[in-house]
């Protein structure tokens, strides 16, 4: 499966998560982290990130980076929100930033921002039926999104953020009536266009977001800090919602931080978060508010999953590709079926990608066996797998090791006739993991040949699932391709000696 990191870089905290991604978008977290910065505060005061801000979070970003790096992703976007998007030193922070993580960073928008909000908890937990609304309270600003049957219909950003009203307005501890008055007022009028926009006709589901709506959700229902992950999908009323706010407005800090559920740098900013979130409730007149465990870095995952980005790694590259189809014309393999078979070999490796785990870098050498395959037809039509073996393994093939030369020889000599065994000297010289590598392949490089039997391209796409312990392969074509397809029943075996379960073969025509 692809994996892929996300780095946010918020006004409050920078978060992390390396997530692999299967083919039907669920992911599975690898690692994930969160580290309180405020990186916004002295934004919020003096328009600028300070130095101390500054080299504190370019050190956690080393660090986290250094942890990515030993996931090998295959893609990875860290991206800056708010206090980046104010602060006046902005092109020194990214400059600084990502040299630290070793990739650039993206300052989005707030509109951006909640595209990734919405991507992350559809990700997360679907909601595909409906009106659903999306609260957001970060460190530098609340987003506010409308969705509609699963899809994003409206989405604004306000400068409604925890850290940045606890700056503007909270100077005293316990903060004075006054200052509370004044914030509530702010908070009104700027979500005052929201409502106008998006009107107060019933929601099927209200979800907040955001450590600010996780701890919302945990002082109410009294779940420490070590056990958030239990706050994930439950709810609160608007009268709960209520009494902790005017709870909270009448502790100094230190009483918010005994509460349970508060974290102590949380404690700091607590008022202004369940603030937005109250008076949001009540602007949309809402009675309930589900708490979702996503957020922007699990919209760039999904993000990055469905631009398929980093998945190059597994396809030839130009110069590669320049290389094999030269050797393929002059020992005289048709070009048209290279291709056919390379494309199809790449569509198997990627769709089956969940069960046999290879790197991408594998891909790209199944593709070269595909075009180079049946080159042994230029000495002799019998036994040509053997003498396209002899002819690769002997090839002088820039832009390939020799490592991966040999793999591809390999590749070549078993695509037909038996599966490699202990009676195959060569074979028996490979290392375990090139052996294991060799045979989980190979099935696939046949069902691709196979699957171009006639030299026809018949075969317009391939899809794959698993099915009661079996794997379904769904074939559909432009024409008849009974060839094909009993060429490519005949693999069934191999395939089932190499991943353990049964092949089902299906025609659907185009």
């Amino acid at each position: 499966m692809p994996r892929y990191a996300a780095i946010d870089i918020g006004s409050n905290s920078v978060r992390t998560l390396v997530a692999e991604v299967a083919p039907g978008g669920e992911m599975r977290v690898l690692w994930s982290d969160r580290q309180v910065t405020r990186l916004g505060e002295s934004v919020f005061r003096e328009g600028r990130i300070s130095n101390q801000a500054m080299d504190g979070v370019c050190s956690l970003l080393s660090r986290m980076a250094g942890v990515i790096r030993k996931h090998d992703v295959d893609g990875i976007r860290a991206v800056a929100t708010s206090a980046v998007r104010d602060t006046s030193n902005q092109a020194q922070f990214l400059e600084r930033a990502a040299s630290a993580i070793g990739a650039p960073v993206d300052v989005i928008s707030g509109l951006e921002e909640a595209r990734l909000i919405h991507l992350g908890v559809m990700a997360r937990w679907p909601q595909t039926g409906g009106r659903v609304l999306l609260i957001d309270v970060g460190g530098g600003s609340a987003e506010i999104i409308l969705s509609e049957h699963g899809a994003r219909k409206e989405a604004f950003s306000k400068p409604l953020g925890a850290v940045r009203l606890t700056e503007v307005f909270l100077k005293h501890d316990p903060a004075e009536a006054v200052e509370l008055h004044r914030m509530e007022q702010y908070i009104a009028e700027k979500l005052e266009p929201c409502v106008s926009r998006i009107g107060v006709r019933p929601f099927d589901r209200v979800i907040g977001t955001s450590a600010s709506a996780a701890t919302l959700l945990c002082a109410i229902h009294r779940i420490p800090n070590s056990s958030r992950e239990e706050a994930d999908r439950r709810k609160v009323t608007v009268q709960q919602a209520r009494r902790l706010y005017k709870e909270i407005g009448r502790k100094t800090v230190a009483e918010r931080r005994k509460m349970p559920g508060v974290g102590p740098r949380r404690a700091e900013i607590l008022a202004p978060g369940v603030a937005v979130f109250l008076q949001a409730m009540d602007a949309f007149h809402v009675k309930t508010l589900h708490y979702a465990a996503a957020g922007v870095r699990d919209g760039i995952i999904a993000d990055l999953a469905s631009r398929r980005v980093g998945r190059e790694r597994s396809m030839l590259d130009r110069d590669q590709r320049r290389v094999v189809e030269q050797m393929a014309r002059k020992y005289g393999v048709p070009v048209r079926h290279a291709r056919q078979v390379a494309a199809l070999a790449h569509r198997l490796f990627e769709a089956l990608h969940p069960l046999h785990k290879l790197s991408p870098e594998s891909g790209r050498l199944l593709q070269a066996a595909a075009y180079l395959h049946d080159t042994g037809h230029f000495i002799s039509d019998s036994a040509h797998h053997k003498h396209s073996a002899y002819i690769v393994a002997n090839a002088g093939m820039p832009g390939f090791t020799d490592t991966e030369r040999r793999m591809i020889a390999m590749l070549c000599r078993f695509h037909r006739k038996t599966m490699p065994g202990t009676r195959h000297e060569s074979y028996q010289l490979m290392a375990p993991e090139e052996k294991h590598r060799l045979l989980l392949l190979l099935p696939l490089l046949r069902l691709a040949d196979s699957l171009d039997r006639s030299h026809e391209q018949n075969i317009e796409q391939v899809e794959c699932r698993e099915r009661a312990g079996a794997v379904v392969l769904e074939v559909k074509s432009r024409s008849e391709a009974d060839l094909d397809l009993w060429a490519a029943e005949h693999v069934a075996d191999v395939f089932r000696q190499a991943y353990g379960k049964n092949l089902q073969l299906v025609n659907v025509r185009s």
